[in-house]
């Protein structure tokens, strides 16, 4: 390494890694879920539906489903009350689509979908969630 002052040398102060994280509080966070539900909410891109199951992890039972709500080329997501993992396994290959869990849901993904599909358990969870 040479020297900063030598023509051709090294950089002075270089750069060093940096945290640029910060914290968020907790009523910050709840009042972007909930901002991000209510804008999702007005705009009508939010379908409810009954608890389902799939008997078997078959992406073709997942691309049925979607086609019959006429939502095959958006950009979903689906929030479960509770981990199916059929559901979960039958829609990880498609493109665009992504389901979590009403507890592990967080702003961002309520944001980047273009729809949301609400399972009947998960709006119980959200409202447990966002009422504390």
């Amino acid at each position: 390494m040479k020297s900063p002052l030598f023509i051709g040398g090294g950089r002075a102060f270089g750069p060093r890694p940096r945290d640029y994280s910060f914290k968020l509080n907790k009523k910050v966070k709840a009042l972007a879920r909930i901002s991000a539900l209510t804008y999702k909410a007005k705009d009508n891109k939010i379908t409810v539906l009954e608890d389902f199951t799939f008997e078997a992890p078959k992406t073709k039972n997942y691309i049925d489903l979607m086609k019959n709500l006429n939502l095959s080329d958006k950009k979903t997501l689906l929030v479960l009350g509770d981990s199916n993992n059929n559901v979960y396994l039958s829609s990880r290959n498609i493109q665009g689509v992504k389901v979590v869990k009403a507890s592990d849901l967080n702003t961002y993904d309520i944001l980047n979908a273009e729809t949301l599909i609400l399972a009947e358990s998960s709006v119980k969870v959200l409202e447990t969630i966002l009422n504390k």
